[in-house]
């Protein structure tokens, strides 16, 4: 099979830059646009020497895809994207400043308070069961309690 059925090889990367393109609007994630980039180049170099072999092309296909992702890996560190719920993820810093109550008395031995539909172990200052706290830090497992008035 011939490439003349499209218009010839450099023809073929910009088809395939263009299917990788749709790729990234319809996959999640960012990686494919790198590709596409690359394909895209490849086609125009193509374009511009059509004698160029096909192990050059995917020689090239291959270092520009290498040259973009690493552009991109830097573009995203030094602009990350900004989340509009940057603790969307992160479920101990969400409990942070929620109101609980306590299920087993706090003592000088951990206790433990209701969180939503769950109990998990809590320090804190002396509290009695039944009594209403607030979660000032989650480490390991363990929420930390404060008085709602402290």
């Amino acid at each position: 099979m011939t490439l003349d059925t499209i218009g010839g090889a450099g023809e073929a990367w910009l088809i395939g830059a263009l299917v990788l393109g749709i790729a990234e609007l319809l996959i999640p994630g960012v990686f494919a646009i790198f590709l596409a980039i690359a394909a895209a180049v490849v086609g125009v170099t193509t374009l511009v020497l059509p004698g160029l072999p096909p192990e050059a092309q995917i020689a090239a296909f291959a270092l520009w895809s290498a040259v973009t992702v690493l552009i991109g890996k830097r573009w995203y560190k030094d602009f990350p994207v900004a989340s509009s719920d940057p603790q969307l993820n992160d479920r101990a810093a969400r409990l942070i400043g929620e109101t609980v109550i306590v299920e087993v008395a706090i003592g000088t031995d951990d206790g433990r308070v209701r969180i939503g539909d769950g109990s998990w172990p809590a320090r804190g200052p002396v509290a009695a069961i039944g009594e209403r706290m607030r979660i000032a830090a989650v480490r390991d497992g363990l929420v930390i309690v404060e008085p709602i008035n402290g």
